[in-house]
């Protein structure tokens, strides 16, 4: 190997393989940009972002890592959402789920 050098696979990298798809049609109210990063619990986004919340617990971006999504005010676009792995466990952003996913569902938020 030459320092430096890139040895690329031959096949292509498929994010989110076998990962249950969801869209969802989001629409900005406010009168604000408003941008949602790859891994952001999308449940938890701007309240500006009119959307049926509750298919969003649990679940993110269906988007490259460290990419984002922008909505400009007025704008309504289809997005496409997926499960996280592992735990499914969510902490952290505005706190409003904070443990199990499903144990959330269950209490009915």
């Amino acid at each position: 190997m030459i320092p430096g050098q890139y040895i690329l696979a031959k096949e292509d990298i498929v994010c989110n393989e076998n990962k249950k798809e969801t869209k969802v049609k989001v629409l900005n109210q406010g009168d604000r940009p408003i941008q949602i990063g790859s891994h952001y619990h999308f449940y938890e986004v701007n309240e500006a972002l009119k959307f049926n919340r509750s298919v969003a617990i649990g679940q993110h971006l269906n988007i490259p890592a460290g990419t984002a999504v922008r909505f400009e005010p007025g704008d309504e676009k289809t997005i496409e959402l997926v499960p996280y792995s592992g735990k499914q466990e969510v902490y952290g952003f505005k706190n409003k789920v904070d443990g199990d996913i499903q144990s959330y569902k269950k209490r009915g938020r």
